[in-house]
């Protein structure tokens, strides 16, 4: 076994639910580091803090040349199990898919995510066409940790409709798991309830993104939460942080 295959499981191992794996999403090195030098058992980088801050906007404008670098430095700063947010995959599947996966794995991530809308288009992979696009990631590795993400709430804007999202959520996360999927990720639901009715009923464990006061990770470790990522927030924070130091000056 490779010491990137043993952290790859050690990674899986960390998805329990009702003990959620918190993810301080990172975007650098630096910004690894100081994560895991504070205690993190793992760390994964959020695809929008990544762009930017290296001046591009989300939504696969980094160049995939560019992210490759940018994962190979944080993989050699840090010895936690390191997370990549790879967005669509930089391809619409296929062989394609297959090596840009097999480059960020070689770039040392154990970890992925990996989403069904399209990246450029509009709406989302039917699931017979996600689940296509996952086997193909699957290949790529054995021991990936492949965190299917669902963007069926980030489109729908209305809250209220959300729990009528709910069988469609569960039918992607049946699919997904059976094409090789190793997490589901439902960011924009933000209702307790649903997420229970989510970690109840999916054959994978559920990754929430952490948004509001009512998310903490007491009641999502409730509801039955294996992972709680951050997105974008830490980086928002931070460059917030740096602004207010330097008025401090002027």
């Amino acid at each position: 076994m490779t010491d990137q295959t043993k952290r790859a499981q050690d990674f899986a191992a960390l998805h329990v639910p009702g003990d959620p794996l918190v993810l301080y999403n990172i975007w650098d090195a630096g910004s690894a580091n100081a994560v895991a030098n504070a205690g993190a058992a793992a760390v994964a980088t959020g695809s929008w803090s990544v762009a930017e801050a290296q001046g591009y906007g989300d939504g696969e404008q980094l160049p995939l040349s560019f992210l490759v670098q940018i994962v190979e430095r944080i993989a050699q700063t840090v010895d936690a199990p390191l997370s990549v947010d790879f967005e669509g995959g930089y391809a619409t599947g296929g062989a394609e898919l297959t090596e840009n996966v097999a480059r960020i794995v070689s770039a040392g991530a154990v970890g992925i995510n990996f989403e069904d809308q399209i990246v450029g288009g509009n709406g989302l992979y039917s699931i017979e066409e996600q689940s296509e696009r996952i086997r193909a990631v699957r290949a790529a590795d054995a021991s990936l940790f492949i965190n299917a993400r669902t963007d069926l709430f980030l489109k729908q804007k209305d809250t209220s409709q959300h729990a009528n999202l709910l069988d469609e959520t569960i039918e992607r996360a049946m699919a997904f798991a059976g094409a090789g999927a190793s997490g589901l990720f439902v960011p924009g639901l933000t209702d307790l309830d649903l997420i229970s009715q989510i970690c109840r009923d999916s054959p994978l464990p559920v990754n929430v993104m952490m948004r509001g006061e009512a998310m903490t990770r007491e009641a999502v470790a409730k509801a039955g939460v294996a992972r709680c990522s951050y997105g974008p927030q830490p980086f928002v924070q931070s460059m917030q942080t740096l602004a207010e130091a330097y008025l401090t000056l002027t």
